[in-house]
Order: structure tokens, then sequence, then C-alpha cells
């Protein structure tokens, strides 16, 4: 049980991180800090309205990451209700809200589950999912 808990708090700090790694990226329009995808990471975007998700490669995540971080120099990302709990000491599963926020306005929200696993003593992402909240 203690080994648990260690392993959430040092699994918390790595999130922490990634979320200002995301401020950052946000306000410089550098992304590199934020490829922490495994090689067959996808993720599946649910649309309003469709039944069947959008299912994005690493390499379309990642260009898609670098070009809406473009158009939206500026604004904020900001991690609502985060909820981080963990399978074993090796997995992670993440939940949140994700607001996008320009001047004030909101430009998007999503509710997000993020999958990490420990691989070679890093934690990377290696599916996600994303779904637009009304």
């Amino acid at each position: 049980m203690l080994q648990l808990q260690n392993r959430l708090y040092e699994f918390t700090k790595i999130h922490d991180e990634f979320i200002s790694d995301w401020n950052h990226a946000m306000s410089s329009g550098d992304t590199s800090s934020l490829d922490r995808m495994t090689e067959d990471y996808y993720v599946a975007f649910f649309n309003s309205g469709n039944e069947k998700p959008t299912i994005f490669t690493k390499q379309e995540a990642l260009s898609g990451m670098e070009q809406s971080v473009r158009q939206l120099i500026g604004a904020k990302k900001r991690f609502e209700n985060r909820v981080i709990r963990l399978r074993n000491t090796e997995s992670a599963v993440v939940f949140y809200e994700l607001l996008i926020v320009k001047d004030e306005d909101v430009l998007a929200r999503l509710f997000t589950i993020e999958n990490w696993r420990l691989i070679n003593e890093k934690w990377m992402i290696i599916r996600e999912t994303e779904e637009p909240i009304s």
C-alpha cells in the first residue's frame, strides 16, 4: 500500500509538470516538451452527435497539437476537477475537464481521460479519450 501511495505522489508531480508544460506551450508555441506519448499512442475524439469516435495516431495528434497551439497563442488550458487513479504501480488514469480560455472566453470544454504507463522508468501516455461538453 505504501508503494502505491508513493507512486501516486510521484505520478501526480509528473502530471503537474505536464500541465505546466502545456501552459508554457500555450504562451510560447513550443510543444516539444509535450511529446510524452508512446509510439502506439492514439486519441479517440467523440464529436457531438457522432456515435463513433474519430481516432488520431500519435503523428496526427502531434501535428494537430502544434497547429492548435500556434492558432491559440496566449490562450490558457485549464485542467479542472482532475482525478488521478492508479490501476497498479505502473498504470495511471487521469480524468479532468479541460477548458481552453482566451480573453476570458471559454473556447472549448472537453471531458478528457488519459491513460498513462510507466515504461523504462518514464511515465508515458498510451491513449486518450476526449469528448466535448456542451
